[in-house]
């Protein structure tokens, strides 16, 4: 079991929800937590009691990003984990009532956030030799989200970008992984709490996707996408691989075509 005492961890969307019950677990392992979020009260009073440190971080803005990881690195001498866990459900409806604005804050939040963060993060992790990079995507990200498309897009947007980070920067010892949970009892469910109470949809506690939050660091991967659902234990999620390009016949010297080295026969 790795330990955690005086690792030092960022923690965007840390006042409340996944952000606060991941930040109480690693606290109680002995990490230096220094949560970034636009709720002060909140993130003021959680910090104190994890005696970390507290820094207002709207994460649409890149600087606020940069801002929160020199934060980190002032108080603790450096960073060892990015949690990059703002989000907002959208309630965004493409027909009739489609809202640009609301459009907008939401794409900015969950994706523009991750990419904001990651950038910010990389140099810390970098001169401390590697370290942890995890965002909060979802299974929405993983499979269709009709009653969501734009929380599903963003979503789907982060786990694409995960997958490609994390080979990218294995080598450098910075492992970039997702966490994907299914709706957790959280404040993101309020907007669709009456859709979810309707279909009977079964609600994740969030101890449990902080397990699989955990998870993720102690198995040392890169490019993972981590599904969390009620009743399953938790595990990376299995791409299919996609069709490679096909080899014409004539470019093989061979009498008929056949499958490129990455296609998979139907």
């Amino acid at each position: 079991m790795e330990s955690y005492e005086g690792k030092v961890a960022l923690i965007t969307g840390g006042s409340n929800g996944i952000g606060a019950a991941v930040a109480r677990r690693l606290a109680g392992e002995g990490a230096r937590v220094v949560l970034a979020d636009v709720d002060v009260e909140a993130g003021t009073a959680l910090a104190a009691e994890l005696s970390g440190v507290f820094v207002r971080c709207d994460v649409r803005e890149p600087a606020q990003c940069e801002a929160a990881v020199a934060a980190a690195v002032t108080a603790f001498g450096g960073l060892d984990l990015a949690f990059l866990n703002a989000g907002v459900a959208t309630g965004c409806d493409l027909d009739t009532d489609f809202d640009p604005a609301a459009y907008r804050r939401a794409m900015a939040i969950n994706l523009d956030g991750v990419v904001y963060g990651v950038h910010a993060a990389l140099p810390a992790l970098r001169a401390r030799g590697g370290g942890d990079i995890i965002a909060t995507a979802s299974m929405a990200g993983l499979t269709a989200a009709p009653f969501d498309p734009i929380y599903g897009a963003n979503k789907a947007a982060v786990v694409g970008l995960v997958r490609a980070l994390g080979p990218a920067h294995e080598n450098e010892g910075i492992r970039v992984n997702a966490l994907c949970p299914s709706y957790a009892d959280t404040d993101i469910l309020v907007p669709l709490r009456s859709r979810l109470d309707e279909t009977g949809f079964p609600i994740l506690e969030v101890d449990t996707v902080v397990e699989a939050f955990m998870a993720i660091l102690a198995a040392g991967r890169a490019g993972e996408c981590w599904y969390v659902v009620p009743g399953r234990t938790s595990e990376p999620f299995r791409f299919r691989g996609v069709p490679g390009p096909r080899v014409a016949a004539t470019e093989r010297g061979e009498p008929g075509g056949s499958p490129g080295q990455n296609e998979q026969e139907a």
